[in-house]
């Protein structure tokens, strides 16, 4: 897979299709981008779980925090790295370890590991580099345009509003799996 690029088709898809997500380099500093990229995901419906070894067992959110990937009781859908790109292969491979490994490994923003992604890639599981789920839900949903950021999308479609009714939503009505 192009690692470079991304078609909005994929990234639409691995958005629609993932439920739960585990963060993993959570912070409780509500000014930390893996804070408010956290906020944003659970308004938006998905279940964020917090991974961080030096706050497990706080709460995040409302979220309990875990140390690791595995002490999270149940299979994820996504594991979302806010960690820097040598700390995303050990990541990888824990993630690669569980009884149920996720459908997704997401390296968020100038995090980037070829390795990493070709060991998951190897079993099947999807791999996004250097992108935000946030602000690639945001291209996508239109809010980005809000801010004056070009999505690089031209569509006539008018978007969707989110099930609350407060938010657009991907514009293609709810996620699978729902």
């Amino acid at each position: 897979m192009n690692h470079d690029s991304y078609s909005p088709d994929d990234i639409r898809g691995i958005l629609q299709s993932v439920k739960s997500i585990a963060l993993v380099g959570a912070s409780n500093n509500s000014v930390r981008p893996s804070y408010f990229v956290m906020k944003y995901l659970i308004d938006k419906g998905y279940e964020v779980i917090p991974v961080n070894p030096g706050l497990a067992g706080q709460q995040i959110l409302g979220q309990t925090v875990h140390a690791k990937l595995a002490d999270i009781p149940r299979p994820v859908d996504m594991v979302d790295i806010f960690r820097n790109s040598d700390a995303a292969g050990p990541i990888t491979d824990e993630a690669l370890a569980l009884a149920t490994p996720p459908k997704v490994i997401w390296m968020q923003l100038s995090v980037r590991n070829d390795q990493a992604a070709a060991r998951a890639e190897a079993q099947g599981v999807r791999v996004v580099m250097n992108r935000c789920p946030k602000m690639e839900y945001g291209k996508l949903s239109g809010e980005w345009a809000w801010v004056g950021g070009d999505s690089g999308i031209i569509s006539s479609k008018k978007q969707a509003l989110h099930e609350s009714g407060k938010m657009q939503s991907l514009g293609l009505g709810p996620r699978k799996g729902y």
